[in-house]
Order: C-alpha cells, then structure tokens, then sequence
C-alpha cells in the first residue's frame, strides 16, 4: 500500500464484493469511470443467483431474452475475473486511514477508498429451524448449494422441505426418476404456469435484430418486464370478459397472469377473491385428489399479493403414485432423524434429504460478514430491530458504502 502525504494509499478506488448481475454491473460502471476496481465472488464463477442455483428444474421465470445487460456485449469478454472462491469475512472502515479494509476466510486483506455491496437479498440460506439437522446420515442438499456433479434419484426414497418457489420448480424434475418422493409443506403458493419453450435460430435472429425496441419497451414498464400493466378495470368487464382474459394470461409464458391482470385484483378484496378463485379452480382441474388440491391451494394470501412463482407441472406432479404430500401445519416436524424425518405423527426414512428451505432473506448476506464502521458496534447490532437506511442506498456510520439492494426498508 503506497501514500499520498501522511495517508495510506489504499488497494483500489472501489471494492464490490458480488459478482452476481448487481456486482457486474457496478463493476462495469466504475470501469467507465476510470476507477481501479476489483469484483470479490465467493463462487468461482460470475452469476450470483445463476451460479449457485443450478437444482433439478431451475428457470428463469420470465422471458430469457428480457433479462439481461443491454450494454455492448464486446464489453463482457474484456473483463478478467480472478477474485473467484472468495468469501468476505470482515469488512471495516479504518477511520484513521479513511479507508475500507476487508479480510477474506484466508486472511488475505483489501482495501478501498469506496466499498459496494452487491451481495444479494437471496443469497445467505438457511436450514429448517429443528433439532437434529446434522444428524442425519444420509444424502442432503440445499438447493441454493446443489452440488456441481451429477445427482441421481433412481429408486431412492427421498424428502424435500418446502413448497417454495424453488422446489416448485424442483418437484416435478425428481418426480420424473425418484422411486418415492415426499413433500413436506408448511405455506402453499399461488403458482401459474411458466410455458417454458425453446427458442429456435430463427426466432433467435429476429429476437436479436429486436434488442433495441424490447430494451426501449422494458424501460417503460413499471416492472421491467415484458408485461405491462393493465388500466382495465375488472368491474367494467363482465364475468365472461374476466374468464377469457384471464383464460389467455394463463396460457401465456412469463409473468402476464400477476403483471397484466386488472388494476383492482392488488387493491380490492373482492377484485382479488375473483381472481384467486379463477386459480385455485385451476388448482382444482390439474390435481386428481381433491384433498390434495385442498392442500395446494393458499388461505392465507390472495392471489398476486406475494410474488408468484412460475412452474412446469407442478401440480400434476402430485398425481403421480410415487409423490406424497404432508402437510406440516397439521402434523409439525419435530425433528430431524439419521434416518429421515420425524413428524408428530410418524417417521418418514429417506435416502436423500433435500432443503427448499430458502434464505435468512435480505439482512441475511450481511450478517454473514462482520461490518464495522466509525463507532464500536457491528452492522448486526445496529440492525437488530431491523435494516435502517437512507434510501436502502447508505447506512449511518459507514461512510463511502453504498448497498445495491431494493429490498431494504428506507428511512430517513
């Protein structure tokens, strides 16, 4: 580390620690503006979310084509990666210095005049909150942890944990080989149909001679995505105009059946009854048993009210002899055995346990590192009650670091 008079010269203008599409971003950015700048990936690879989910099933559940930079691609094979394997430990801002300094699980330092965080709502996981989770002695996986190498389900009996918008996407994959599956869940989901589809070359070239009027056209919408929203209101339409749209949205790929449904269904209770109704019949038609379409079918939220996952045959998953749902809010896990897993009604044993139990979500990512600023306390105190930040952007106490995050609660 040089100086400029009495003052270290730190490592780098600006340190980004994520390599996810947050962190390539931020990356590209501090490059146009001529800043040394260094990317820190726990993975060994670029991707964030796409790197380290790569379970039975993953998609992208919207249009491929949509989600992307629309910057110069050349731009991309310009970029050395070589922070890759990385893991962040302690992040401190050195008021002395005026500088970051961070320290990775090897005890190798960095440091920056700037330090951006580019870490992820999603990206901390958890496992179920149960006793007895290391004990168990067979096969397990978290699903935002899958293993790189190959994992068979053939003739093994096997558990998953959660019902979420992950192992939605999962399910139907391991049902296909499993010998017995068994899906334990706590909160069913409002979940539409992907319609997942290859593109061919064809469709390809045009999609690519079309780049700028698809960019120009997600700029406009309120999600950026390819589906508007709708102005229509659902109580000018009559019952047999409501069934066709939504008949339509249903069929379609993406996300038009939450983004482009009526203006009310997220205001109006009865707007939203409607519509929750429409698919939960649709819940109904697809599962043979209608115990288990019971099961499926959310009570405790409206339809669209919490962000809805996207699924290929999901439901029909459930028609298969060898699928088996348990539902936990009337027989609760009470542990986790070496064998499997034991509910207040019975023990279930498995070759293979998978969690689909999801993230310490938002905080999580920086609980994980030890954040220090100008005073004494930690980041994880000071956020005990709750994230505290000034446009979910900066935090008091820790100067030139910026959150690129627009999950976290703004306070001034």
């Amino acid at each position: 580390m040089g100086s400029i008079g009495n003052i270290p010269r730190p490592d780098y203008d600006v340190l980004v620690i994520g390599a996810g599409l947050s962190g390539c971003y931020a990356l590209h950015r501090m490059r146009e503006q001529k800043l040394s700048v260094k990317c820190i990936e726990a993975g060994s690879a670029v991707g964030g979310t796409w790197y380290w989910n790569r379970y039975p099933g993953a998609r992208f559940d919207s249009e491929s084509y949509s989600y992307g930079f629309s910057w110069d691609e050349s731009i991309l094979a310009e970029w050395d990666w070589t922070e890759f394997n990385t893991r962040i430990k302690t992040a401190h801002w050195l008021e002395e210095q005026r500088i970051w300094q961070l320290t990775d699980g090897e005890g190798k330092t960095y440091t920056s005049q700037f330090l951006i965080t580019a870490m992820g709502v999603l990206s901390n996981p958890t496992l179920p909150n149960v006793p007895g989770v290391e004990s168990y002695q067979g096969e397990a996986f978290h699903t935002a942890r899958w293993p790189k190498h190959p994992v068979s389900f053939e003739d093994k009996r096997v558990g998953i944990i959660g019902t979420g918008a992950t192992a939605i996407q999962a399910i139907p994959e391991i049902a296909k080989t499993v010998g017995h599956l068994t899906v334990f869940q706590r909160t069913p989901n409002w979940a539409v149909p992907l319609h997942n589809g290859k593109i061919s070359k064809e469709e390809m070239e045009g999609l690519r001679q079309g780049y700028p009027q698809l960019f120009e056209m997600l700029d406009k919408t309120k999600m950026a995505f390819m589906h508007d929203s709708n102005p229509d209101s659902i109580w000018e339409a009559s019952e047999e105009e409501r069934e066709e749209l939504w008949e339509t949205l249903y069929a379609q790929p993406g996300f038009g059946m939450w983004l482009s449904n009526y203006k009310e269904i997220m205001l109006d209770r009865d707007a939203n009854k409607l519509v929750s109704d429409f698919v939960a019949n649709k819940i109904r038609q697809r599962v043979h048993d209608p115990e288990t379409a019971e099961t499926l079918i959310p009570t405790n939220h409206g339809f669209g009210t919490r962000r809805v996952p996207m699924e290929t045959f999901y439901f029909e998953a459930y028609n298969r002899p060898n699928v088996q749902l348990v539902n936990i809010n009337k027989t609760p896990i009470d542990s986790i055995t070496q064998r499997g897993v034991r509910t207040t009604a019975e023990e279930y044993e498995f070759d293979m346990l998978i969690y689909a139990t999801g993230f310490d979500a938002v905080t999580g990512a920086f609980d994980a590192i030890e954040f220090k600023g100008t005073d004494s306390g930690t980041l994880y105190e000071r956020w005990s009650d709750g994230p505290k930040t000034y446009l979910g952007i900066t935090v008091q106490h820790m100067p030139n670091m910026f959150m690129v995050s627009p999950a976290y609660e703004q306070r001034h």
